[in-house]
């Protein structure tokens, strides 16, 4: 397999995604379901990575940061921490393939603290599409690191989404002004 993209579907969980998930993007989250699956059908299809980083935590972590910002959430072993919707069924379907695999992260970015650069440059990876939620926070710092590690970005617009519209349409700018991603 020769291919040099990668699709990032991070955090596309139904603590992040459904009605009651516990820190939900709701309706906006949800919408982007067909888009995110079409584009892990054309990708996989056509010989490029799948990836899937997905925020992993411990209930009431005293050394997790993000325990004093936020409720438990995506704790392992739990429905909230699984794929949502449709992307659960599409991995379900496609998580033996050589070029699919989900990861656990513990933090915003999908390179802290895990061997993901390594994977990607093992593979010549030189192009990240990322996806998936929330725009302004772990799509955002995932952004951010791949950008200062070299990678090109493209940040598919209408596969991502936030809780927050504001940070949403900030975080958009950035990638566009800030770290030369191109928007499609």
């Amino acid at each position: 397999m020769a291919s040099n993209q990668a699709l990032l579907i991070i955090d596309y969980t139904n603590d992040f995604v459904a009605d009651d998930g516990v820190l939900t993007c709701g309706q906006p989250g949800q919408a982007l379901a067909p888009t995110i699956v079409q584009l892990a059908d054309q990708m996989a299809t056509a010989g490029d990575w799948v990836l899937l980083p997905t925020d992993v935590h411990t209930p009431h972590d005293p050394y997790h940061p993000e325990s004093q910002l936020f409720p438990p959430h995506n704790v392992r072993d739990t429905w909230g921490r699984e794929l949502y919707g449709p992307l659960k069924d599409w991995y379900a379907t496609h998580q033996d393939k050589d070029n699919v695999w989900a990861f656990d992260k513990t933090r915003y970015s999908s390179f802290a603290g895990t061997d993901l650069d390594l994977r990607l440059r093992e593979r010549h990876v030189d192009t990240l599409h990322l996806v998936g939620v929330c725009t302004d926070i772990c799509v955002l710092h995932t952004a951010v690191d791949a950008y200062n590690l070299g990678y090109q970005l493209v940040i598919h617009q209408d596969a991502v989404a936030s809780f927050d519209a504001a940070g949403h349409e900030w975080a958009l700018r950035h990638f566009k002004n800030s770290l030369g991603a191109t928007i499609a």
